[in-house]
């Protein structure tokens, strides 16, 4: 798996990731936001499939 995540598209989806699994830990929104493992997950690869799917990548050449 070739890295096509960027920097600041990392950050962001971790800290979005993080974000939503706190929340849901505290009961604040619920169980489905549990989603918050897959962005997590994604920024810590440095890999998204759908990226790689539509040819998108947020990485320097």
């Amino acid at each position: 798996m070739k890295c096509n995540i960027g920097h600041t598209d990392r950050v962001l989806r971790m800290t979005v990731g993080i974000t939503l699994m706190g929340l849901a830990a505290f009961g604040i929104t619920g169980p489905w936001a549990w989603i918050g493992i897959a962005p997590l997950l994604t920024g810590m690869m440095g890999y998204c499939g759908a990226y790689s799917l539509l040819g998108i990548s947020t990485a320097k050449k």
